[in-house]
């Protein structure tokens, strides 16, 4: 201190310096400090930051050649559940079975509800779609209605998936009853006098 500055005074009028407080007698101060060390120490171990401030975590250190996503998009990021699907399907050659299958689903768009109503398309193989109609009326309009339904189903699927449609009748009653019969019986006829 020099001889012209004033000599700083103690008592209760003379601000003081932050770091120049009063000494507590009771040493509640002293177990304050002690506490906040404690809570610091504890907050580190429970995964906070260097500041101990709650919220802020620690960085974890990875081990050294571990991978580490950057910013672009990789296999490892979640993907979406039509691409994983295209992708599998495209993999496993399914691609045409799938497609056959939604026309299946969307028969009656495709060749109107009321053909639809009275046939239904029952499997694809080798270019040929097998449809089954009701009655045999319907089976010979769909058979003459073949030409328009390939070239509609190709515009769906794609040019000559669908090679040809094989049309069948209704299904025909079962006579047979039990695990015996006649070669040359003459069937239902025979009842019917």
């Amino acid at each position: 201190m020099s001889a012209d500055e004033p000599t700083p005074q103690s008592g209760p009028e003379s601000p003081q310096e932050p770091g120049d407080r009063p000494h507590d007698e009771s040493g509640l101060d002293l177990a304050r400090a002690i506490a906040r060390a404690m809570a610091g120490g504890q907050r580190r171990a429970a995964g906070t930051g260097r500041s101990g401030a709650p919220g802020e975590r620690a960085r974890r250190r990875r081990p050294s050649g571990a991978q580490i996503s950057g910013a672009h998009p990789d296999d490892r990021d979640p993907q979406r559940l039509d691409a994983t699907i295209d992708r599998l399907v495209g993999e496993h050659g399914w691609s045409t079975s799938v497609a056959v299958h939604g026309v299946f689903a969307r028969w009656d768009s495709i060749v109107g509800p009321e053909v639809a109503q009275h046939c239904t398309p029952e499997r694809f193989a080798e270019g040929r779609l097998t449809v089954r109609a009701d009655s045999t009326a319907w089976a010979t309009q769909v058979r003459l209605l073949a030409p328009t339904v390939v070239r509609r189903l190709n515009e769906e699927l794609g040019d000559e998936t669908v090679l040809r449609i094989e049309v069948l009748g209704p299904h025909r009653p079962s006579w047979s009853k039990g695990g015996r019969g006649l070669r040359d019986g003459r069937g239902p006829r025979d009842t019917y006098g």
